[in-house]
């Protein structure tokens, strides 16, 4: 009889340990610091900041940033950057503004019109990018630049000098649209809360919250959507592979270029979405709306597990990211520190967030 004492366990059928697993998830740095964050905050801020009133405070700029941050996610994962998406979102405020306002249209007609204009500058982006093989850092610069600029310039002409379009509250009251994409959602859900005592109440008895912002619907909605789509799609597994080796990845039949321009085109979207949702909550729109927010968007997915080089990442990273960066912003007004600091912090977040994602990159590939 054979002696099988000595043979070698192969390791292909080898399990791996549950901190093993754990620790090669790229929202693992997110999760983590979205838990120090609250303990900070539990410790050093006023209680109110996480009453109900208070979450919604600093999840509706968290939901807004994480609406781009999901997009950046995404295009981060397959190996390019955006850095034309806040400008998108003064040039696609400027669109939707002009539609309803100046052109008089309604809600259904505007909505998907915006989305077409954005929709083609996303496609030109990518296209200029994989055409001519530059970073795709200096081409969405460039187009930082040229957006920023439309929209200074066609607010001026749309309103004959003004660089701020208004009248667009008045111009879609009543629209049927209009409830998906701003104000607060459930409404009366949250009445008969304060009702019974469930929700917080002024001195009238009516709710101090009066329902859930739409935008955090949105901001949910998409990252479970991104992370079905990276997790069990074969889309997904194209998004990795386009954004890990691009020749391989071209070698094996995934249609990086396809891949790749739809990404343009989503991060596009996604900055579109959030114009037209501040657009409509302020009832205005101008040509510094968006400023810095592509860098803001950026932070918040590398701060979320993003690579810099590419396929590595995930929208529930890019969430809690967003969500620290709500946190923070927000947070420190119930405190008693400058709010100044906020720079430092985000500063020290990105640092920290590359670093330890540097360390889990070379677990993951067994770099040394």
């Amino acid at each position: 009889m054979a002696d099988t004492t000595h043979i070698a366990k192969d390791e292909r059928i080898g399990t791996e340990s549950f901190v093993s697993r754990l620790m090669k998830r790229p929202e693992l740095g997110a999760i983590a610091g979205a838990i120090l964050v609250t303990l900070f905050f539990l410790f050093t801020a006023d209680g109110a900041m996480f009453t109900l009133s208070g979450v919604m405070n600093f999840m509706t700029p968290a939901a807004q940033l994480g609406i781009l941050a999901i997009g950046a996610a995404l295009l981060m994962i397959g190996g390019e950057f955006d850095l034309s998406i806040g400008s998108m979102i003064a040039f696609a405020g400027l669109i939707f503004a002009a539609c309803v306002v100046t052109l008089g249209l309604p809600l259904i007609i505007a909505i998907p019109a915006t989305f077409a204009l954005a929709a083609l500058a996303g496609t030109l982006n990518g296209a200029i990018v994989l055409k001519t093989g530059l970073p795709s850092f200096i081409v969405t610069l460039a187009f930082l630049f040229i957006l920023r600029g439309i929209s200074l310039v066609g607010l001026k002409l749309a309103t004959d000098g003004s660089t701020q379009l208004r009248g667009v509250r008045d111009a879609v009251e009543g629209d049927f649209l209009r409830p998906l994409f701003s104000g607060d959602a459930f409404p009366g859900l949250f009445a008969w809360g304060a009702q019974v005592g469930i929700v917080e109440t002024f001195a009238n008895g009516s709710p101090k919250v009066p329902g859930i912002p739409v935008e955090i619907l949105w901001f949910i909605a998409l990252t479970l959507a991104a992370t079905w789509v990276l997790l069990r799609t074969p889309y997904g597994n194209w998004i990795f592979a386009s954004g890990g080796d691009r020749a391989a990845a071209s070698n094996s039949g995934v249609p990086v270029r396809r891949v790749k321009i739809s990404l343009f085109v989503l991060t596009a979207c996604c900055a579109t979405l959030v114009a037209i949702i501040t657009v409509l909550d302020a009832g205005s729109t101008d040509a510094r709306r968006g400023f810095m927010k592509e860098f803001e968007a950026i932070i918040a997915a590398v701060i979320g597990g993003c690579l810099l080089t590419g396929g590595y990442g995930s929208a529930i990273g890019a969430f809690f990211g967003s969500i620290i960066f709500g946190m923070v912003v927000i947070g420190l007004s119930y405190t008693d520190f400058d709010q100044d600091w906020f720079q430092v912090f985000l500063g020290g977040m990105l640092l920290i967030a590359v670093l330890f994602n540097n360390y889990i990159r070379k677990r993951v590939t067994g770099e040394r």
